[in-house]
């Protein structure tokens, strides 16, 4: 990592807050800016001043920064107003910040359609608005909306607004790809040429998804020169999303050698950035994310996994740990020795590879999963079934029977569900009714009843998420139907478990005695 110095500019809490379903708070954007700050970004966009109540009240009360640079974002000024008479700049200075970015048309159509200007009026709008941020901030940024297509469509135009920016005083000068629609061969050619006119180190990048090549687009974007690239966490924003950061910064330092503001310490935490955000947004992180999902290095069949045995090199294109990411060695009817004996190893269990009862686990998997089973997703049931095959699991309770009923009492009432449940804990028969807002919900509150006075440790057990699929039967009454339940105790640890069988209800208990079982095994609770 020792090339040219590319400069991260993350524009997460403004463009990527137009995707649909995003609505943060302060504290929310607060939250991510300081996490971007610690993480080691050059600029965080924090939003647009004046636009909103959300963004006004984060400027007035921005987190410190350590690291980063805060940028307020805007349009150039209206027409017929002065660029220091204009209330929209006048709420993008008030913010006070170091950085200043600003938006203005360079696509000849945008500017007679949008703004309903001339076209000498535009270029006088974005000369007098970059003049005035250039005079009241430290650094102006111009952001050339729809470059790409107005260039494709009048390239003199498009250059000449660039050059008006760059010579009113813009520091950077960023090329928007604003429809996503350029293809990478068409951005590196563009920037190559763009690059005649404005020295590179002055040029940036913002790309946007609408064809998947936001990152290709980006990357082409630094090899014709530029040195800023822009774009959010997890690629966020309107449409189909920003350019990805988070394959972007890895790929610039590791495969492309350029070095950034982010240090290799650094680069190891963006596993955690990408899911904190996830986190923040109440949503599941992508398994095949780039780097930073939980199957980017995950290994499945058992020819590849014998081989990342000897070299992980020969399925993985960096060490996981660069991202600070780990490897998943994943059990599957596809599995070989090489995988039962790599999971066994990561759950502590030590065994020899000759061991008689490493192919008797292996044959479970595979049968298991013939009946609708899935333990590439369901790493605690799968470790429970090792450890019973080796006879080291146990035996914390047992089911008679249970029954679930659903009444709907009365008209515009929620119907209500009871669970009637027989088990034997500790030698003691126990009966316990409970109720619920589903039949699910219903049968976990009996068993934790039941098992509470005996296992206090459950009562810190919480389901987290719940996931039915119907698996293709070979005849349509024959449906089986696979059940997967993601637990999380008192310390946020999450783990998922598995059930199958032809009743939804039937494989959620079988789902939900494994998540319970998995808790008290790994509490050291001892069995009766």
């Amino acid at each position: 990592m020792t090339g040219p110095r590319i400069h991260i500019y993350d524009c997460t809490l403004r463009d990527g807050q137009q995707m649909q379903g995003i609505d943060w708070g302060v504290a929310d954007k607060q939250a991510i800016a300081r996490a971007l700050d610690a993480f080691g970004v050059d600029t965080v966009e924090g939003g647009w001043p004046g636009a909103n109540p959300i963004d006004d009240a984060f400027f007035a009360n921005p987190p410190p920064m350590t690291r980063a640079k805060l940028s307020a974002f805007g349009m150039t000024r209206r027409a017929g107003r002065s660029a220091s008479n204009d209330p929209g700049l006048a709420a993008i200075f008030g913010a006070r910040t170091p950085i200043v970015t600003l938006v203005g048309k360079t696509w000849d159509y945008h500017a007679g359609i949008a703004l309903g200007v001339s076209l000498e009026e535009n270029l006088a709008m974005i000369a007098d608005s970059v003049a005035e941020a250039a005079r009241r901030a430290e650094v102006a940024m111009f952001d050339a909306e729809h470059f790409f297509d107005g260039y494709k469509r009048n390239r003199d135009y498009a250059l000449r607004a660039i050059t008006t920016a760059h010579e009113a005083g813009a520091h950077w000068i960023v090329l928007c790809d604003t429809n996503g629609g350029t293809l990478p061969d068409e951005v590196e050619g563009i920037v190559a040429e763009v690059a005649r006119h404005i020295p590179g180190e002055r040029l940036g990048f913002h790309g946007h998804n609408d064809t998947e090549n936001g990152v290709a687009n980006t990357l082409a974007a630094v090899r014709a020169g530029v040195r800023q690239v822009q774009g959010t966490i997890n690629g966020i924003g309107e449409r189909c999303g920003n350019a990805n950061l988070i394959s972007i910064i890895p790929t610039l330092m590791l495969k492309m050698g350029y070095s950034t503001g982010i240090t290799e310490e650094g680069l190891r935490g963006i596993t955690k950035l990408s899911r904190m955000l996830d986190e923040r947004l109440n949503r599941a992180p992508a398994r095949g994310a780039a780097y930073v999902g939980e199957s980017a290095f995950a290994h499945k069949g058992g020819l590849h996994v014998s081989a990342v045995e000897r070299d992980p090199a020969t399925y993985e294109h960096i060490p996981p740990e660069c991202v600070g990411n780990r490897r998943h060695i994943v059990v599957s009817d596809q599995a070989g020795r090489s995988n039962i004996l790599s999971r066994l190893r990561d759950v502590g269990i030590d065994i020899d590879g000759e061991d008689k009862r490493i192919k008797r686990i292996l044959d479970e998997v595979k049968a298991r999963e013939f009946q609708g089973y899935a333990y590439d997703g369901a790493e605690a049931s799968f470790e429970l079934l090792a450890r019973r095959a080796l006879g080291t699991v146990p035996q914390y309770f047992h089911l008679e029977s249970f029954r679930t009923l659903v009444e709907r009492r009365g008209e515009g009432e929620e119907p209500l569900s009871e669970a009637t449940l027989k088990i034997v804990v500790k030698g003691e028969r126990v009966l316990t009714v409970a109720e619920g807002n589903g039949p699910v919900n219903a049968l976990d509150a009996a068993l934790r009843k039941a098992l509470l006075p005996h296992y206090p440790d459950v009562a810190a057990l919480r389901l987290v998420d719940y996931k039915v699929r119907i698996l293709a039967p070979d005849q349509a009454t024959a449906a089986v139907t696979r059940v997967m339940i993601e637990s999380e105790d008192a310390a946020g640890t999450r783990w998922a478990t598995v059930g199958v069988s032809g009743n939804v209800i039937e494989a959620s208990f079988f789902a939900l005695a494994d998540a319970v079982t998995y808790l008290l095994m790994r509490e050291g609770a001892a069995g009766g």
